[in-house]
């Protein structure tokens, strides 16, 4: 979007605020239309998609809001393939409006949180419910200090809203809160692209690597073995060869980190947890059985390691998914990060059918 600025482009921006049942995107899917009609980023596609961009198109024109219900119903689907059952609601604006708090245009500044060159951003929306119409009620910005750009109208509804704000940080993803029967927030972290640092180039450590690289994370790995540090076989990670431990000491972590520990040896797992309790990465996840994790654990409390920072070790690391192999068990310890950035509750979507789970 900051392309589009300084082309001197006006731009919409439709963005999903809200799902009841299945759909074909999240809340927080956005889709950017311009005033010489190019579209990036997906609604789901299909005639919902067609529908949000002729509304952009409208609202570039013309100004407003439109935040419009698709129920996407067999009817709806006929001809698109977008046989979901559930609905979702699709809010269109101009980006002026969307993007700025206080009179300040805030793009450049969510771009830098985008691509972490600058500090993280929440973006948050008051949305205001009545039956299964959905309103508009308000946008503020809130920083990574706490600090607000705009209002929601009332203190104490800022001061929640900073609060809820500060807690999605870490996660860099959009999440749906219930404020009261009335009202929702949608709170939309604005982070730069997840990093995995695998410590490690083993075959487990191939195998994380490039799942995590299809969920676009930007992968760091660190090997000391030269023929496991060939950054060929890792397909685009950056691969840093040299003294494991001291590596993962020397790093920067943001917000949006994660570190797995998948090495050849007890002794050197050891020395990488040590050395990844003393940075700021709230993940760390171990490789290993549960009595390596219960040895590792009294290490660290001997090393003068506090309780909270013992806590953020994950270990054995992965969901119980039952896999053996390195892919099987690369895909158990990428799934409990994605459970973990998404705030999912790890159970078999089949179990929540059912209950009809809204904004998820």
């Amino acid at each position: 979007m900051s392309a589009l600025r300084i082309e001197g482009r006006r731009f919409a921006l439709a963005t999903v605020v809200r799902t009841v049942g299945s759909t074909p995107q999240t809340v927080g899917a956005k889709l950017v239309l311009d005033d010489l009609n190019r579209a990036a980023g997906t609604l789901g596609g299909g005639c919902v998609e067609a529908d949000a961009i002729i509304s952009s198109r409208e609202i570039l024109a013309n100004g407003g809001r439109s935040l419009r219900a698709y129920e996407l119903t067999e009817d709806l689907a006929w001809n698109t393939g977008l046989v979901c059952g559930g609905t979702m609601w699709i809010l269109a604006e101009r980006g002026d409006d969307a993007l700025a708090g206080n009179g300040r245009d805030l793009i450049a500044d969510l771009d830098r949180a985008a691509t972490g060159t600058g500090p993280p951003m929440a973006v948050v929306t008051l949305l205001k419910k009545s039956e299964r119409t959905l309103t508009f009620a308000g946008r503020a910005f809130v920083a990574a200090g706490g600090g607000m750009i705009g209002t929601l109208g009332l203190t104490a509804l800022d001061e929640r809203a900073a609060a809820l704000a500060l807690d999605q940080l870490p996660h860099g993803t959009t999440r749906i809160v219930a404020i009261d029967d009335e009202h929702d927030l949608m709170i939309d972290a604005v982070a730069s692209r997840p990093r995995l640092v695998v410590a490690g180039g083993g075959h487990v450590a191939l195998a994380i690597a490039k799942q995590a690289q299809l969920l676009d994370f930007d992968v760091t790995i660190l090997e000391d073995r030269p023929q496991f540090a060939n950054p060929d076989r890792f397909g685009g990670a950056a691969v840093i060869q040299g003294d494991v431990p001291a590596s993962l000491a020397t790093l920067d972590y943001g917000w949006n980190s994660f570190i797995v520990i998948a090495t050849r040896g007890h002794k050197l797992d050891a020395d990488c947890v040590l050395a990844a309790v003393k940075t700021s990465a709230r993940y760390i996840g171990l490789l290993g059985s549960r009595r390596k994790t219960v040895l590792i654990a009294e290490m660290l409390r001997e090393a003068g390691i506090g309780e909270d920072r013992i806590g953020a070790v994950r270990a054995p690391v992965g969901l119980d998914l039952g896999g053996r192999t390195p892919a099987e068990i690369a895909l158990a310890v990428v799934a409990e990060i994605t459970q973990e950035r998404y705030q999912g509750t790890g159970r078999p979507l089949a179990y929540l059918r059912t209950a009809a789970p809204a904004n998820r």
